[in-house]
Formats: C-alpha cells, structure tokens, sequence
C-alpha cells in the first residue's frame, strides 16, 4: 500500500464536505493560562458519534464500487470506528456487519446497533474478532474497513489537519496527536508536512501501551492489559500507519494513565469539555511537558468523548478528592447526646458542607464512652479545608486527615 498524497487528503476533504462536522477550532484559555502556553484544540468530541473516527471511515465507504456497496461492509472494533462505519453506512444505504469482542460494554454494543449495523459479539479480544471479520469478509464478500491501516481511512483522518491549520491565524510551534494504530496522526502528521513543515509534530501513547513507539525503536511490543485510553490500547500498530509515522513524526511521548485522568479531569474543569481518554492524551503529554512548551502555540486534537457515565463520574470525584474540594476527616468525641451536633454546627459555620457520615461506636474507638466519626465534606479547595480542620481543633475536636488517593496530581 502506497500512503495517501495531500491530493488524496484534500479530495477526501470534498468528499466529507456537508457529511461531517468541520468541528471547533479554538483556544482554550482556561488551559492556555494554566500551563503558560497557547493551547489551540480541534474538537472531534463534537462529531456526530462523538469522535474523528467517522472521517476515514466516510472517506472509505464513499469510494467503494456499486458492487461492493451492494454486497455490504464488515469492520472490527470495539468502540468508535464500529459508530463510525456504522453510522455513515446507514447514510450511504450500505448494510454494515461490525465484529465486536464478546467482552464489549453493553452500552457500545447498543449505541452501535442503534446507527443500523449488525452487531457479532465473537472472541475474547481484539485479535480474535480481527480475524473472525476477516474470514467472515472473505466467505460473505463483504467488504473489510479497517481502523487505521487503509490509505483512504488516513486519507480522511488528515482532512483534521487542513481544518485545523485553515482556521488559525498565526502558525503552530506544534501539534500532540494521540496514536493507537496511527491512523489519525499519519493523515494529519502528512498534511501538516505539506502544509506547514515547521511544525513540531509529536505522538502520544499511553505507557500502557507504548506499541508504536517500541516498533519504531525496534524494541519487542510489550503492554500493558488495559488502560483508561482504551481508544488507543493498540498492541498491534498499523504496518503502513508505522511508515508515515516513521517518516514525519519528530517524536512519541508516553504518559501514564494518571496524568490522562488529570488531563481529562483538567478538559472537564478549565474547558468545559467532555473526553475520553484516548481524547485527552494530547494535553495529557502537554501537561508534561510544560517547560518545554511555554510560551509556545501547541495544537491538541480531542479526538473523541465517548467515555462511560460511571467512570466519568468516578473520575471528577477524584479529581475532586485531588484538588481537596472533597476531603474525608476522623474525629474521636464523647458518646453523648449532641456531640454530632456540634461538630455539623462547626464545620456548617465553616464553610463546609457534609456529603456523608460514617458513625463508628465498636472499631477505632479509645474507649466504651467515645465513637469514632468519618466525615466525608465538600470545601472551596486546600486552604479552606485547612480552616476547617484548625477550626474543629481550636473547638477541642481531635481531628484526622485520612489518605487521599495518590495520583499523578497527588503523589
């Protein structure tokens, strides 16, 4: 396979013209003050199935021939390349068969079923439902779609890059793209060297799966099992994406999932935004390497917000937790009538607001006439949860900070 052209890019652009989104490019000042740079970010979180995948995914199925089209699409994934092509195939009149590992979140299985694409649960990872949607392609003549490793899906991830570099004013010093399987940094990474080869273009994996870059420094792959960026846990990078990449890209950083979680955290507090992991690895990299960037333009992709309602929740709490705008407290006061009482009154006349409390009469008590309480409260920040703890000590409450999760916030 030949890599796409900017032709090939910029005919791909024509093709999604009205299709997807030209989504937001935009300063994020809150981001930009906090780390002393100019943060610029392409919005792909905005796009119809919530992420860049239905670029490529368009741009291939707008080139199939009327048999093919007729004889239908099958794709493999798990996540937003299956919306993607199941999405656009219904637009296009195009029956879509998606292969998902049985292990998939019933969530993404129904959004999937929802755009009008068959749905197979086979196998018990990537690979095997790779392989499954391979044979069942070429018993059943469909038509296979890759998610990354096809130069009309890179085609339609580098129309990003024209978007983005067509809507600023003055030029970037550099541009953070995720890499999963390589597809949206190689489209973008052979635009932006046609267009604006000055620009510092830089990749990020998270370090539980490193894949690319071992690749390129010819290391044997090794990852992790999972990771909170699940849309780039690629162990297998693309053969044609590792080329490009290989060819354009100045560098690949690797950041652990507790800086994605703070970057996401950060996306939701500073920007106002909702990203999944995978779309807040950029500034996740950037956050990183501040230093380095200050006083710099650095262009960010948010390449997706698909992320699940439960962990999104979980992880604004902590950050929460982080930022000790939630704190939990001990204290150790008299088994008597009021006492519990005094304490709300106290930390209410504070400032501070009780989300939960635990009572504790039979473990971590001194003696039979005390009990021990666990109080869970909301603060403005660190120095106010400060004042309350000095406080409820100046009024003669024995207090006690218990542990907040570490994190690469909180180390």
């Amino acid at each position: 396979m030949l890599p796409p052209t900017l032709a090939d890019i910029e005919a791909a652009a024509d093709r999604l013209d009205g299709h997807v989104l030209k989504t937001p490019t935009i300063e994020l000042r809150g981001l930009s003050d906090h780390l002393g740079c100019t943060v610029i970010a392409k919005l792909e979180n905005l796009q119809r199935t919530s992420s860049f995948k239905e670029r490529g995914a368009l741009n291939k199925l707008q080139q199939l021939t009327d048999e093919q089209a007729k004889a239908g699409v099958i794709a493999m994934s798990a996540g937003n390349h299956a919306q993607g092509v199941a999405y656009h195939a219904a637009k296009l009149g195009i029956a879509a068969t998606i292969v998902m590992p049985q292990d998939t979140p019933f969530t993404k299985v129904t959004r999937t079923k929802s755009f009008g694409a068959e749905v197979i649960l086979h196998g018990e990872t990537l690979t095997q439902a790779t392989q499954f949607a391979r044979e069942k392609a070429a018993s059943d003549a469909l038509t296979f779609v890759h998610p990354f490793d096809d130069p009309d899906v890179i085609a339609g991830q580098g129309t990003i890059a024209l978007e983005m570099l067509a809507a600023l004013d003055e030029p970037l010093d550099a541009m953070i793209v995720p890499i999963g399987g390589g597809g949206l940094l190689s489209g973008m990474a052979i635009a932006t060297r046609a267009l604006q080869p000055g620009i510092e273009l830089v990749g990020v994996q998270s370090a539980e799966f490193p894949s690319m870059k071992q690749v390129l420094n010819n290391e044997p792959v090794v990852t992790g099992t999972g990771s909170l960026a699940e849309g780039i846990a690629v162990k297998e990078p693309g053969l044609l994406t590792r080329k490009i990449i290989a060819q354009h890209v100045d560098n690949i950083e690797i950041v652990p999932d507790s800086l994605i979680e703070r970057a996401i955290y950060d996306l939701s507090q500073r920007a106002k935004l909702v990203a999944e992991g995978a779309g807040a690895a950029g500034l996740a990299a950037l956050m990183a390497n501040r230093k380095k960037y200050a006083g710099k333009r650095v262009g960010l992709v948010i390449c997706g917000g698909n992320i699940d309602d439960r962990l999104y929740s979980n992880l604004l709490l902590r950050g929460m937790v982080n930022e000790q705008k939630i704190i939990q407290l001990r204290i150790a006061l008299p088994d008597r009538p009021g006492a519990l009482a005094a304490i709300s009154t106290v930390i209410g006349n504070a400032g501070g607001n009780i989300v939960e409390v635990q009572h504790q009469r039979l473990f971590n008590v001194v003696s039979v006439k005390s009990t021990t309480i666990d109080i869970v409260m909301e603060t403005r920040g660190p120095l106010h949860a400060k004042q309350i703890v000095e406080t409820l000590q100046k009024q003669g409450f024995p207090v006690e900070r218990l542990a907040e999760p570490k994190t690469e916030a909180n180390p």
